[in-house]
């Protein structure tokens, strides 16, 4: 496979590398950079892709970032392989801010204030719990003869999860929109200069080639006596022919 790694790593490692690559962020940051910029598609495509990224990692549907980003950018007409990449700007280090942005924007949105409708019920971690709980157990209903219980999976939708999505929306919007026209001019910038770089390199090249080519037929008009051996040549070719 083209992406498999040569070495394993072990399975803690995988872990903590998710957490903190090999490098710290900012390597991992300049390396997605640097991946954008030099995509071979036009920057406005590759901007979108961008937007797009920055968009799906607003929602709460962890896990499918890459499927709907992808989705969307084909939907969108934008750079499929850019709005992967623009996924991780939700990281382990964002992923904190960007919840509680989308889960407050939307408690907001609703109407809702979380610690005076929900905070007395059950806490946020404890929503988490009880969903995760109804999830197992119903699980295992399918094979015995226990109920399926919905409860905490309905109360963990409704004042979890669909305040989290309606929120996310708008900062999503926004951010996706800084991150469209922040990378448009950078890639833009960086395609021309590059294509100045290479139209650079092949002018010299042709020159080189001429300086060749001209060298070449100063040295064998330099060489006396070529030209009188070089019309013997023919002359007897010609007499060859003719016999």
């Amino acid at each position: 496979m083209v992406f498999k790694r040569r070495d394993k790593r072990p399975f803690w490692r995988a872990v903590l590398e998710t957490v903190w690559p090999r490098g710290g962020w900012t390597r991992a940051f300049y390396y997605i950079r640097h991946r954008l910029r030099r995509l071979p598609d036009p920057p406005h495509r590759i901007a979108r892709g961008v937007f797009v990224g920055i968009l799906v990692t607003f929602s709460p549907f962890f896990g499918m970032h890459f499927v709907l980003a992808a989705l969307l950018a084909k939907i969108m007409r934008g750079n499929i392989i850019a709005s992967l990449l623009a996924t991780f700007v939700g990281n382990p280090l964002t992923f904190l801010p960007i919840a509680t942005i989308s889960f407050q924007t939307g408690n907001f949105l609703l109407g809702r204030t979380f610690d005076r409708d929900f905070g007395a019920h059950r806490s946020l971690a404890g929503k988490f719990a009880d969903a995760w709980g109804d999830l197992t157990h119903n699980f295992m209903a399918i094979f015995t003869d226990q109920t399926a219980d919905w409860h905490g999976l309905y109360i963990f939708y409704d004042e979890v999860f669909f305040p989290y999505m309606i929120g996310g929306v708008l900062p999503g919007l926004i951010a996706g929109v800084v991150g469209y026209y922040v990378s448009l001019p950078v890639i833009q910038a960086y395609q021309n200069r590059r294509k100045g770089r290479i139209k650079a390199k092949l002018k010299a090249l042709r020159e080189k080639a001429a300086a060749r080519v001209e060298a070449g037929d100063k040295g064998d008009a330099a060489v006396p006596g070529r030209e009188r051996k070089d019309e013997r040549r023919d002359k007897g070719g010609r007499q060859d022919a003719g016999n």
